[in-house]
């Protein structure tokens, strides 16, 4: 299937006129898929997830529903990357950094330290970044909407100490999501990472598996870690966010104009909840400290050296190669 651009989306609007009647009831839906996701329902991405699903099927007159399924209704992460694989699911959003257990490249936006602010984010992964991940997700049989949504920059959360400086790390026992990327990271920073899914973290720091985790500030606020955590140190160590993908198949067994609307609203969809978590992030920090969290800030430098000495950057930079580097490079400058 070609790939769905901004050209292609704005000559797909000569053919909304064929869904502008609608012929058949919503629950009638000749195309009925379903998306799941990880995220609570309160979250940004469900509420602007929803908000596209019915523009979708408003503007197809009712022949594509999409059904929403939030909070790991349909399983862990891995459960429903393979259901979205097998077309039993037909649309996901996943970290690029656990998508990376089956296309590598894309865990590249999570290198420690990397970004320093939104502005390099969107220029990365808007830009060549971006569409250099696409292009290998679309190598597994997968389709990748043109914009990510946002997950955060993301914090640490401990019920033991703050984190100031990198030796605050070592030994400490901390949840990570199931991906190379973050064991290896937190390894080389001399903690003892163990891979936890999202759905099973509240748990495990409830009983003291583990000490700590680490998690963007809405997240942090939407699962209710900070019941069970003392402190947030504002690390910024990785910027993450959620490839909205679509299984191949099933997207192209769609009319050629409803998937140009499909990709619309959702694209839209992605660009709405980037400034929603945006302006929860500004939020957050006085509404979680009200909830008990201590909260202090952290200097990346010390961070990025310490991973150097460790090797962590010359050994992802072999893992990636100099292709992927060199795009990854271009927008953030040298890395160490």
């Amino acid at each position: 299937m070609p790939p769905i651009t901004r050209r292609s989306l704005t000559a797909g609007a000569a053919a909304l006129p064929l869904f502008a009647i609608r012929s058949r009831p919503a629950g009638a839906a000749e195309f009925s898929y379903k998306f799941a996701n990880n995220l609570p329902a309160a979250h940004p991405m469900n509420i602007r997830a929803n908000e596209g699903v019915a523009r979708v099927l408003e503007a197809t007159g009712g022949r594509v529903e999409i059904k929403v399924f939030p909070n790991n209704q349909l399983g862990s992460d891995t459960d429903m990357l393979s259901q979205l694989r097998s077309g039993a699911v037909e649309f996901f959003t996943l970290s690029g950094l656990i998508l990376a257990t089956l296309v590598p490249p894309a865990s590249i936006n999570g290198v420690g330290f990397a970004f320093k602010d939104y502005d390099q984010v969107w220029r990365a992964m808007d830009g060549k970044l971006g569409e250099f991940v696409r292009g290998e997700i679309a190598k597994r049989g997968l389709l990748a909407m043109d914009r990510i949504w946002d997950n955060g920059f993301r914090q640490m959360t401990t019920s033991t100490k703050p984190i100031r400086a990198p030796e605050d790390i070592r030994g400490l026992k901390l949840r990570v999501p199931v991906s190379p990327l973050w064991t290896s990271m937190f390894t080389a920073l001399g903690a003892s990472p163990t891979s936890i899914n999202i759905s099973e973290t509240y748990s495990a720091l409830q009983t003291k598996i583990v000490d700590g985790q680490e998690n963007p500030l809405a997240v942090i606020e939407t699962t209710k870690i900070y019941e069970v955590q003392k402190f947030c140190s504002m690390t910024n160590h990785m910027w993450d966010g959620y490839w909205f993908l679509a299984n191949r198949r099933s997207f192209e067994r769609l009319p050629r104009d409803a998937q140009e609307i499909v990709a619309r609203e959702i694209n839209k969809s992605a660009l709405d909840e980037r400034a929603d978590v945006a302006k929860l992030n500004a939020e957050l920090r006085g509404k979680l400290s009200g909830n008990g969290l201590a909260f202090n800030d952290t200097e990346a430098a010390p961070f990025r050296d310490a991973l150097k000495k460790s090797g962590f950057y010359s050994d992802w930079h072999g893992k990636y190669g100099d292709a992927a580097w060199g795009v990854l490079q271009d927008t953030v400058g040298g890395l160490p």
